[in-house]
């Protein structure tokens, strides 16, 4: 049986029965009721399509995400993406992640904007300048920022704090007699390289030591990457005692590029790395900053969203979660 046969069958109109069967509050008790109970009865199902045209939402939550090669191997994007598709899946909603490359990507929020194909989005790998959280802020459309940017008005976001992680790293290392440290950003116009950039810059300074330019390298965002900025400061005369990657997938090439050198690590060379390194090629146990319950931060994601669906003003839903410094066997005392 369809809407328009139940709306006949109880001699109301479609729009009546239709706004009972969504719980539209100017639908009093009574018909709701009435309306419920027969279309139980006859075993009626609303149609998904309809019902969404109806309430003017689509069920629907969306990430536009320019994805790296290494993206789809990568343990933290996917843990966070699992978190969301679980929270998505217990709230009867859907999730789609659309690919697309870089140069096309505002364009795509464009589109799926003007288009309502879905009712909120999350806008990952934050730019210090981010023109798309400018755009859907502008839009007045539903977002959440997984990190943050540079912006005058208020909007929702994820992130874990930059500064709390990389001082914890410092003072590690600071605690085992280094000086000597050098640190490998991704591209700066990433937020949070920006800010890690910016807090090592600051950590050292607060302890009295200014960083050396040699030691900075930036623009690393894939093991090929990371591989080849450790064998530049191999090549540097002193080299560093100690190392510090503010990503993950860079953490991986700086690592593979010790062992190759035969360089001991921990012992030779002390390494940290921002983010779980899960590689059974690396075979070692890598101290970490470590983002706790990455699942549960792809939940809170979900949840922000539909907060923000539900009426609730982005500047009351800003989260940021503490890092933590997990010790391995890549840190040492500096023999020097």
């Amino acid at each position: 049986m369809n809407l328009k046969s139940l709306a006949i069958a109880l001699g109301m109109s479609k729009t009546t029965v239709s706004r009972a069967l969504n719980g539209y509050p100017e639908v009093n008790s009574r018909t709701r009721e009435i309306v419920l109970a027969a279309a139980k009865k006859v075993g009626y199902r609303p149609n998904p399509l309809a019902r969404s045209l109806a309430v003017g939402r689509t069920n629907v939550l969306g990430m536009i995400y320019p994805l790296l090669p290494s993206d789809l191997g990568d343990s933290v994007f996917l843990s966070v993406v699992n978190g969301m598709s679980e929270a998505v899946e217990a709230a009867k909603m859907s999730l789609i992640i659309a690919p697309v490359s870089p140069q096309n990507e505002l364009p795509s929020y464009d589109n799926m904007v003007r288009g309502r194909q879905v009712d909120g989005l999350v806008v990952g790998r934050t730019k210090v300048h981010d023109e798309r959280i400018a755009y859907l802020t502008q839009a007045g459309f539903p977002f959440v920022a997984n990190g943050r940017t540079r912006i005058a008005a208020p909007y929702a976001y994820f992130d874990y704090d930059n500064d709390s992680g990389i001082d914890l790293a410092v003072s590690f290392l600071l605690a085992h007699g280094h000086q000597r440290i050098a640190f490998l950003s991704a591209p700066l116009d990433l937020h949070f390289a920006f800010e890690r950039k910016a807090s090592f810059i600051r950590c050292m300074a607060n302890a009295g030591l200014q960083a050396d330019a040699r030691y900075l390298l930036d623009d690393s965002i894939d093991r090929r990457s990371g591989y080849q900025a450790m064998q530049q400061w191999l090549a540097c005369t002193p080299r560093p005692t100690a190392v510090i990657v503010d990503n993950h997938l860079s953490g991986v090439g700086v690592v593979r590029a010790l062992l190759d050198a035969g360089i001991v690590i921990g012992k030779d060379i002390s390494v940290i790395v921002w983010g779980n390194v899960e590689d059974t090629m690396i075979g070692i146990n890598v101290t970490t900053i470590a983002q706790p319950d990455l699942r549960r931060a792809g939940a809170k994601m979900v949840e922000m969203l539909q907060a923000l669906l539900a009426g609730t003003p982005p500047e009351k839903l800003q989260e940021v979660w503490l890092p933590v410094l997990l010790p391995g066997a890549t840190v040492g005392r500096c023999l020097e």
